[in-house]
């Protein structure tokens, strides 16, 4: 079901006014847009602390995980890339690295007991966005952009799980944590995502054949329909078993990856593929053409993940636009209309510029066609707004760079390539070890013994 009250027909994407409360946001002025998401950036940055003295770089506040801040900090390689504005460069190169993980594969020992492969992508395809728009490169001695998405992609290779559903990733990376048994688009479409634009990056056709077996096995386990509608996942117990809930990001996530199959390819298969998506994200948008989570937004309950997903197709709706030209005249108009209501939506807080939720009209509205802020606010509402607003700038921005079209980016094929590290097995005992235990044990004993010996005198 859609919402009832939608933005008025007839009015021009270009020319709608919006309230003088609300950001000011003129669609057709890249400097309006720009001004707009720095003002959105900012008020997402405000729950970043990670830099500050006593925080851990790269992580949110509670309720946050560890996978939005990946998230976070993709989009501020995306600002960086739309506005040019490098205020948040230092300290999003700083996270991305710092959260990398000694193997620089983010598996960082202070989130892999909790880690999913979903989670670990997203942080993959930050690095993997880095890569392609040229941001700048990490100091010396520390891996490129393009060798932590090789690293992310080689460890979930490796994790390919044949036991169960014939492949497929699973959720989660270790048999202890809830979701092992279930096996879900996103881990799945973040593989997917990645192998194809390592693929367009390196021309290396292994990731091609990778992103393949990933596109079939959604298709053989009925995750992906025949009209390319994406459900959420299915149990390993059960594979025929699916969850038929569809959110924006799964469509997002494989509409990219087919774009860019379809630019590496030129096959009519992958443009189908691809135009197919397309018409199947249609479901998220009103009939003004503005955005919404179908599954959750309705009902007004969204959970801390959900906030976050709208960003996400818009973040991919308008990448496809380069990979795929063809998408480009399809996808704008969309991206305009979501843009123009979520600055409406930017009207509360003490800040009067706090974005919300819902970017259609609700029943609080003085205005059946006014959006109005919702009362709602937090990382996944500015992270929302940020890439659907930016995203307008994707004609003013050159598409993604490869290896062979000016990208520096430095790699490394074989990185990552220590697969899952379990964080509860027995480290194996070394000589060291042995030696250092009977030390201990000698200088215990001698204590007990000293214990002893003066309580008998």
């Amino acid at each position: 079901m859609r919402p009832t009250q939608l933005l008025s027909l007839g009015l021009s994407v270009a020319s709608l006014v919006l309230p003088s409360q609300a950001i000011e946001l003129d669609i057709s002025d890249e400097a309006s847009i720009k001004s707009a998401a720095s003002t959105v950036a900012y008020g997402m940055m405000k729950y970043y602390h990670g830099n500050e003295t006593g925080q851990t770089i790269g992580l949110l506040p509670w309720p946050y995980y560890w996978w939005h801040a990946g998230a976070v900090f993709g989009s501020l390689v995306d600002y960086w890339y739309y506005t040019g504005d490098s205020t948040y460069n230092n300290v999003t190169a700083t996270a991305l690295l710092f959260q990398a993980g000694p193997d620089y594969d983010y598996m960082p020992e202070n989130q892999t007991k909790t880690e999913g492969n979903d989670d670990q992508a997203f942080w993959g395809m930050a690095a993997m966005s880095a890569a392609e728009v040229g941001f700048p490169n990490p100091p010396k001695g520390k891996p490129g952009w393009l060798a932590l998405a090789q690293a992310t992609f080689n460890t979930q290779a490796l994790r390919w799980d044949t036991k169960s559903c014939d492949g497929g990733l699973r959720w989660q990376i270790f048999t202890f944590n809830n979701g092992y048994n279930y096996k879900n688009s996103i881990s799945n479409g973040g593989f997917f995502n990645l192998g194809a634009r390592l693929a367009m990056y390196t021309g290396n056709t292994t990731y091609v054949d990778w992103a393949v077996k990933a596109w079939d096995w959604m298709q053989e386990v009925g995750l992906m329909t025949d009209d390319y509608y994406i459900y959420d996942g299915t149990d390993t117990s059960n594979c025929t078993d699916v969850s038929k809930i569809q959110w924006t990001y799964n469509a997002g996530i494989f509409l990219l990856g087919a774009a860019t199959l379809w630019n590496i390819t030129g096959e009519d298969i992958w443009r189908e593929r691809t135009e197919g998506l397309w018409n199947a994200t249609h479901v998220f948008f009103t009939d003004n053409k503005v955005m919404y989570e179908v599954a959750c937004e309705p009902g007004g309950n969204c959970n801390v993940d959900q906030h976050t997903f709208k960003a996400y197709l818009a973040r991919w709706m308008a990448a496809s636009t380069k990979v795929a030209p063809f998408l480009s005249s399809l996808v704008q108009p969309y991206l305009a209309a979501s843009a123009l209501a979520a600055a409406q939506s930017c009207t509360g807080g003490t800040d009067g510029v706090t974005c919300g939720t819902n970017w259609f009209p609700n029943s609080t509205s003085s205005s059946p066609t006014t959006v109005t802020w919702d009362n709602t606010w937090g990382v996944g509402q500015q992270l929302c707004a940020l890439e659907v607003i930016q995203s307008n700038l994707i004609t003013k921005v050159r598409g993604p760079l490869t290896n062979t079209t000016g990208g520096t980016s430095d790699g490394d094929d074989a990185a990552g390539g220590s697969g899952t590290k379990d964080p509860t097995a027995m480290k194996k005992i070394t000589q060291a070890d042995r030696a250092g235990a009977v030390i201990v044990t000698i200088i215990v004993l001698a204590g007990w013994l000293g214990g002893l010996i003066w309580l008998i005198i």
